[in-house]
């Protein structure tokens, strides 16, 4: 079975975290989803969130906040995969973040860029987030 190296970032500003709608897809079937990824051959968990992040948010000035841990994820019967999950709490330096945008992933120039509508949720109502992605962010801060 197939354990792609994944990481999950939970971008939090002022008790809010930020999200992502496939604007292409009905909610219903992709859900609220954080910016996530694909660790590239040879690329460390912390090198792969920030570029993630960016590519699927468009955000400058990115930091990490601290590394929560890593956990897997069985993606059965959508895919016969079990992820292998780092997860990690950003924020954003910048006093000038929107509280709506769009933004397209271009995917280094493969295939068809993909839409996304992105937006903040309070961190008490992140249990909504989809495939699991919800699954460390009680680690911030010590818990929320």
């Amino acid at each position: 079975m197939d354990r792609p190296q994944k990481v999950i970032a939970y971008i939090v500003k002022n008790d809010r975290v930020l999200v992502i709608r496939h604007a292409d897809f009905p909610l219903e079937q992709t859900g609220l989803q954080v910016p996530a990824g694909t660790i590239k051959p040879g690329e460390r968990p912390d090198q792969a969130v920030l570029r993630e992040s960016y590519e699927e948010t468009g955000l400058k000035n990115l930091r990490i906040v601290s590394y929560l841990g890593a956990g897997e994820y069985d993606m059965r019967p959508y895919a016969d995969a079990i992820h292998v999950r780092h997860y990690f709490h950003l924020t954003v330096d910048d006093d000038k973040v929107p509280e709506k945008w769009e933004w397209q992933e271009t995917h280094d120039g493969v295939g068809e860029p993909t839409p996304f509508e992105l937006n903040w949720i309070g961190l008490k109502q992140s249990h909504v987030l989809a495939g699991g992605q919800a699954a460390f962010i009680g680690r911030i801060n010590g818990g929320i």
